[in-house]
């Protein structure tokens, strides 16, 4: 498979593993925003409402209108906050029979549970119409959500991998891979950067807002126990979060107040770092040639990671849903597909030719991120699906965990067997499935192992 292309017509394990998104984007949902604001979007009757739990950082929503404007021609009101408010938002509005949402943009995990409760509309045959675009067949699945119809159109994918500053290769262990590495060399590296330099040389975004706990989820436990959920406070998670002990000892203390790598990196204060493609694009950006991005790590059950997948909806009952429709065709443009890809690092789901000419730190994460889906040892893994308003409280399980083992030196199984009840009580009340890569049965609360 050419990393320059985005291939059509791939069967489900395949899709998996593009691993471009399928959830991140863990990457920018609650994580990076606020409350929902409608600053910056004009006003008029005939301006549709576009309500987003996607780039809400104030760079990346002001390029993004940018894009919105230069891809439809009518007047648009971009609005921007986390998962919890936008299903908030739909329901009350549906419910209440006054919507004046006319298109919403999220996570899977943010629209499957709106489309298991009958909030949004039918759009079987818009995906009908844009059938030529070569979607994955897996991402058409995860549209259906659980039914014969289609409730989202895929809109971007996303992924987590490694940037690298060549001065750090140096420490490389012998024979290692930077493209192809396990987790125990990544953590001789560690160790042997902070050797040699005399100070910690490896990041991990634990800061408020970081993503350390998409790590754990869709990285760690993954390649560690092979599951997320369901092998949560096993012998091998115990063995996973020892290992984390050791490499959080061997990362720069100052990782707790990370939240975006891309700024200790560009600052030197760290030469390796995990993080979102979105959040780790402008660290290379001014010397690429200084830099390498790598697939994450593989561990004894594979090389886990996180796909993320976004999708476009209409809430049920809303206003001007033609003229939706055709702001959801223009952002399944390639062309428009592959201007996020320019200026946000958010990868087309549409069968497009990416170009050559891409800036160089988004070509640097286009190939790394090829590589780390067409890894033989892939394993995907979602984030959560089907806890709606309470995703938050599955992050803080993860979250609390890291906070007790690793920052607190607390007993790794008496703190996993407290979380894994908390956790369970929290899937039972929420009547959550299995998400991947933790398999269970269609209409079944998935199990804490």
């Amino acid at each position: 498979m050419s990393p320059d292309r985005i291939p059509a017509g791939i069967t489900r394990r395949q899709a998996l593993r593009l691993g471009l998104a399928l959830g991140v984007a863990g990457p920018l949902t609650a994580a990076c925003g606020g409350g929902f604001s409608t600053s910056g979007g004009g006003g008029g009757s005939d301006q549709l409402t576009f309500m987003s739990t996607q780039f809400t950082p104030v760079e990346e929503k002001e390029r993004f209108r940018d894009i919105l404007s230069s891809a439809y021609p009518s007047p648009v009101n971009y609005v921007t906050g986390d998962g919890g408010q936008l299903n908030s938002q739909v329901r009350s509005q549906v419910g209440a029979g006054k919507v004046e949402i006319h298109l919403i943009g999220g996570l899977h995990g943010d629209l499957a549970p709106l489309a298991a409760e009958g909030q949004l509309e039918d759009l079987s045959g818009l995906l009908s119409e844009l059938s030529s675009k070569g979607y994955a067949d897996d991402f058409l699945e995860l549209a259906k959500a659980g039914t014969d119809k289609a409730w989202y159109i895929p809109w971007a994918q996303a992924t987590y991998v490694v940037a690298v500053n060549k001065s750090a290769l140096e420490h490389l262990p012998s024979g290692a891979d930077v493209q192809d590495l396990t987790y125990d060399q990544f953590l001789a590296w560690a160790q042997a950067a902070k050797q040699a330099t005399g100070a910690p040389q490896f990041g991990l975004p634990g800061g408020p807002k970081g993503l350390l706990h998409r790590f754990l989820q869709g990285y760690l436990y993954p390649s560690f126990t092979g599951g997320q959920v369901s092998a949560f406070s096993g012998d091998e998670a115990v063995e996973m979060w020892t290992y984390l002990k050791e490499l959080w000892a061997n990362c720069t203390p100052a990782s707790t107040n990370f939240d975006f790598m891309q700024e200790p990196l560009a600052a030197g204060q760290v030469t390796v770092a995990w993080d979102h493609v979105a959040r780790l694009v402008e660290a290379p950006k001014d010397k690429p040639d200084d830099w390498v991005m790598a697939p994450a790590p593989k561990g004894p059950k594979g090389r886990g990671f996180m796909a993320v997948l976004l999708g476009l909806a209409i809430p049920k009952g809303a206003p001007s849903q033609d003229k939706a429709k055709e702001l959801i065709k223009a952002l399944s443009e390639s062309k428009t597909q592959l201007e996020v890809l320019r200026q946000n690092a958010f990868f087309p789901t549409v069968d497009a030719d990416v170009p050559t000419d891409l800036p160089p730190a988004v070509k640097l994460e286009a190939d790394a991120v090829s590589k780390q889906a067409g890894s033989a040892d892939a394993l995907v893994a979602l984030p959560p699906v089907g806890l709606g308003q309470r995703d938050g409280e599955m992050s803080k399980i993860f979250k609390d965990s890291f906070t007790a083992i690793v920052l607190q030196n607390q007993d790794i199984k008496a703190t996993l067997d407290a979380q894994a009840k908390i956790m369970q009580s929290l899937l039972d009340a929420a009547k959550a499935s299995c998400w991947a890569p933790d398999e269970g049965k269609a209409g079944e609360v998935c199990k804490v192992g």
